[in-house]
C-alpha cells in the first residue's frame, strides 16, 4: 500500500497569486523560504505524518489504491488562533478516518487541507481553493460565523459541507451534512437537568457573534418558559480575556448557574476566574453555581490552569470517557495509529464521523456526486461510534446522543447524565414556544 504526500507552504504572495490565478501553486522552479514543496512517499501507514512549517495554509495527502479513480475531500480548519486546539483536533479526526479507510481494494483518496488561521476572509479563499482543486465535499469550519461564510460559495458550486460542530440552529441547507448537533439536542437537555437541579435563574455570558446571541436568546426562552429570571447577560469579543467585570457582577447578581457561550481564551480565562471566585465565597462552587456550556472539549482543558475548571459542566453527544466496548476499541485503534493524543474529544470523533459518512456514502453509490451522496447518506441508518446514525431527509440534521459531563482531575469528563439519541429539531418546530412578552429591543452588553 502506498501513500503519497504533498504538502505546499505559500507566503503571502503565492496566496495572492492562488487567488487571482486558480492554480494550485504558484511556486517559482526553485523553491524561496515562502513558497516551498515538499514531496515525501513512504509505506508504512503508521508513520506519523510531518508537520507543517509555521505558516502554512495548504497541504494535500491521500491513500492510493489500484481502481484509478482519484476523489479529493477538502478539510478547512484553522489550527491556530482562537480555537486552534479545536482546529486540530478535528483535522486529526479527519486524519484518523481517512487511515481507516486505507485498506485494499477501496477507493482512492485524496485529502487538501486548507488552514485559515482563525482569519474570517481567508476562510472564502480556503473554500474556493479547494473547490478549485476538485473537492466537491469539504469537511470543516469550527465556527458558525466561518460555516455562514463560506455556504454561499458552497452552494454555488453544488457541493457538500460537512459540519460537525454543536451550532445555535435555526438552519438547514440542502448543501450542508449537520453533525454536530443543534440546540433540541444540546441546549434544551442541559437546560432540563439544570433548571431542575440548580434553580431558574441563571447568568449568561457569551460570545459577541451569532453562536453566543443564539444560544443565549434560546436561553432566556426556556428560562421564560420556567417561570425564572435571567439576572445578567454579557458579551465579550473572541480573544477578548478581560472577564473581570463580568465576574464582578455575576458575584453581586448570585445566580443559580451560569451559561458559558465564550470560545476559546476567553471561555478560559472566565473558567479560571470563576474557580478564584469560588475559593473567596463558598457560593459560587461549582456543586453549588455551575458554569456549563456546551462548547467546551477535551482537547481545550489542558489549556485552562491546572484545577481551575475542575466540576464545571459540559454538554455533548461524546465523551473520551464514555464506557462502551465500541469506544475502548475506537480509543485503543486511536492510540495505536498516534500515540501522543491523549483524550479523544468530542471534535475529534465528530470529524472521524463526518470524514467516514462521506467516504462510505460515495463508496455505496460509486461516485463523489453530492447530489448522488447526499440521497445515499439519507437512505439509511449508519452505524457509528455516537451510535446508529440517520441524517433527516428534509433538515440534513444526525440524531445524536445527550451527554452531560463534569470536568475531573484527569482533563477529562465524569458522565452523570445521558440521554438516547435526539432527533434533530433546528427550528424548534416540535416545541412548545410561549416565552414571556419581552420587550422589543434586547440590548446586548458587551464587555
Amino acid at each position: 500500500m502506498l501513500i503519497k504526500r504533498l504538502l505546499i507552504d505559500t507566503g503571502p504572495t503565492a496566496s495572492h497569486q492562488i487567488r487571482t490565478s486558480g492554480t494550485k501553486s504558484a511556486c517559482p522552479s526553485a523553491p524561496t523560504p515562502s513558497c516551498q514543496t515538499w514531496r515525501d512517499t513512504v509505506t508504512n501507514i503508521g508513520q506519523q505524518r510531518p508537520m507543517m512549517p509555521p505558516g502554512s495554509r495548504f497541504a494535500s495527502w491521500g491513500f492510493l489504491f489500484g481502481n484509478g479513480h482519484l476523489v479529493k475531500i477538502g478539510v478547512l480548519y484553522s489550527t491556530t488562533g482562537p480555537y486552534g486546539a479545536m482546529g486540530r483536533d478535528a483535522r486529526l479526526g479527519v486524519e484518523f478516518a481517512l487511515h481507516d479507510h486505507a485498506q485494499p481494494g477501496k477507493g482512492q483518496i485524496e485529502s487538501v487541507f486548507f488552514d485559515p488561521h482563525a482569519d474570517l476572509a481567508a476562510y472564502l479563499e480556503g473554500a474556493a481553493h479547494l473547490l478549485r482543486n476538485g473537492c466537491r465535499h469539504i469537511i470543516g469550519t469550527i465556527t458558525s460565523a466561518a460555516r455562514k461564510e463560506v455556504i454561499p460559495l458552497i452552494e454555488k458550486h453544488d457541493a457538500l459541507l460537512w459540519y460537525m460542530c454543536p451550532y445555535e440552529g435555526f438552519e438547514a441547507n440542502e448543501n450542508v451534512i449537520y453533525i454536530g448537533g443543534c440546540p433540541n439536542q444540546h441546549l434544551m437537555p442541559l437546560f432540563d437537568h439544570l433548571l431542575a437541579s440548580h434553580g431558574a435563574r441563571p447568568y449568561l455570558v457569551g460570545a459577541n457573534y451569532v453562536w453566543g446571541w443564539e444560544m443565549n436568546r434560546l436561553a432566556r426562552e426556556l428560562v421564560g418558559q420556567a417561570g425564572g429570571a435571567v439576572l445578567g447577560e454579557r458579551y465579550l469579543p473572541l480573544e477578548e480575556t478581560g472577564v473581570e467585570r463580568i465576574v464582578a457582577d455575576i458575584a453581586d447578581k448570585r445566580p443559580d448557574f451560569v451559561l458559558n457561550n465564550l470560545v476559546g481564551p476567553s471561555s478560559y480565562a472566565f473558567l479560571t476566574a470563576m474557580h478564584a471566585l469560588g475559593q473567596r465565597d463558598p457560593a459560587f462552587l461549582p456543586e453549588n453555581c455551575p458554569v456549563v456550556s456546551c462548547d467546551l472539549q477535551e482537547c481545550e482543558l489542558p489549556d485552562i490552569p491546572a484545577g481551575a475548571a475542575l466540576g464545571q459542566l459540559c454538554a455533548a453527544p461524546y465523551f473520551d470517557s464514555l464506557s462502551s466496548a465500541d469506544n475502548t476499541a475506537f480509543k485503543a485503534r486511536v492510540r495505536a495509529w498516534r500515540r501522543s493524543i491523549g483524550k479523544v474529544s468530542n471534535l475529534f470523533t465528530s470529524a472521524y464521523t463526518a470524514t467516514s459518512l462521506c467516504i462510505a456514502a460515495m463508496e455505496s453509490v460509486d461516485s463523489e456526486a453530492p447530489a448522488q451522496v447526499r440521497g445515499a447518506l439519507l437512505s439509511r441508518a449508519w452505524p457509528t461510534l455516537l451510535g446508529s446514525m440517520t441524517i433527516d431527509p428534509v433538515t440534513n440534521h444526525a440524531n445524536l446522543p445527550f451527554h452531560l459531563g463534569r470536568i475531573n482531575s484527569a482533563q477529562g469528563f465524569d458522565v452523570i447524565a445521558s440521554r438516547p439519541a435526539l432527533a434533530a429539531d433546528p427550528y424548534l418546530t416540535g416545541h412548545a414556544r410561549h416565552s414571556a412578552p419581552r420587550a422589543a429591543s434586547h440590548l446586548r452588553l458587551v464587555s
